[in-house]
């Protein structure tokens, strides 16, 4: 390598790590509350001179903080912080480990057993009808393959959470599920018990028993894990 390429190496070096230094510091407006999501934030020339850095590395920042759906950008009023909670950080891990079916699963069941238990606190009445209604929309299925429908029953457990966090979670999470339900042959997925698995977590939280429902949806997680990885040892 010539001088002059290890000059631009270390030119190239020297920018992302002021470019993350940059991003740091306007994630640090929203931790110390200097700003609030939807907020506008400091203009480039702003930036520029509270970072003390170029043009090109306040630009790369925004752009990388864009795509992680931290900031909107584009519109003639400025850039603003996103309002809401994306999927986007999430979504980018999860894709990072799509080979890793062990840890998908494992993430599930994390989140999953802390849903459930403030599903059950929160869930309402037309929840727990919606619940019931893909319950019963399982049982008149042709084929053990309820894959569909299983993702509609823990969608509507997770929404009844009331948490923007764990929903910017959930949604990228429930895009894998095909992935772990693909490790498992069609003959093998025994539809009658999950079924039974989803009838057992309904009416935990139809009595709002935080406990038993945690118990049923580990149970219903546990059946999914051990038939998963079954196939890929």
């Amino acid at each position: 390598m010539t001088n002059k390429e290890m000059m631009m190496d270390m030119k190239s070096l020297s920018r992302k790590s002021l470019s993350k230094q940059v991003i740091d510091e306007i994630i640090n407006l929203l931790v110390t509350e200097k700003l609030k999501p939807g907020d506008k934030i400091p203009t480039e020339l702003e930036l520029m001179e509270i970072c003390n850095v170029s043009r090109p590395v306040i630009r790369e920042a925004l752009t990388s903080l864009e795509v992680l759906g931290i900031v909107n950008r584009g519109t003639r009023n400025g850039t603003f912080f996103s309002d809401k909670v994306g999927s986007q950080p999430f979504a980018m891990m999860l894709a990072l480990s799509a080979g890793d079916v062990r840890s998908i699963i494992e993430i599930r069941i994390a989140l999953e057993l802390g849903l459930v238990t403030l599903a059950a606190e929160k869930i309402t009445e037309q929840e727990l009808e919606k619940l019931w209604e893909t319950i019963e929309e399982m049982k008149s299925l042709p084929t053990d393959d309820s894959s569909k429908v299983d993702k509609q029953f823990h969608k509507i457990i997770a929404h009844s959470a009331r948490n923007p966090l764990f929903e910017g979670i959930m949604d990228p999470l429930q895009n894998f599920h095909d992935k772990v339900l693909d490790q498992i042959p069609l003959e093998d997925r025994e539809l009658e018990k999950t079924v039974n698995y989803h009838v057992d977590i309904y009416h935990a939280l139809k009595k709002r028993d935080p406990i038993e429902a945690y118990t049923s949806m580990y149970r219903h997680l546990d059946f999914v894990r051990n038939k998963a990885l079954k196939n890929i040892k």
